[in-house]
């Protein structure tokens, strides 16, 4: 993670706003990766709290620089675990290793 212009990025990929984020309130995750750059029509957000449970995968919004936008509410107890796939079920899940941010109280 590194701080740019009062904003905490994960990657040059992905940003978190806030994070780390607070537990049972909005986060709004951007997607500017690998699938994007690939050209897909449509981005999902696959995630999960702590340790990937309750997971869901929901439609990302496209904003007008091209990046996906999705707010997430923080329900897990200490994490929010995440990757993306687009239509045509490719994945971007950082070589492996995901993203995830933490929650705090």
């Amino acid at each position: 993670m590194y701080v740019a212009q009062g904003r905490n990025y994960l990657d040059q990929r992905v940003d978190v706003v806030p994070s780390p984020s607070l537990k049972d309130r909005h986060a709004t995750v951007t997607y500017d990766g690998l699938l994007k750059q690939s050209g897909a029509d449509k981005v999902y957000l696959h995630y999960g709290f702590d340790g990937w449970n309750n997971t869901c995968t929901e439609e990302m919004r496209r904003e007008p620089n091209g990046a996906f936008n999705h707010s997430v509410s923080m329900k897990g107890a200490s994490e929010c675990n995440f990757c993306f796939k687009d239509s045509a079920n490719n994945w971007d899940t950082n070589n492996g290793w995901n993203w995830s941010t933490d929650i705090r109280y």
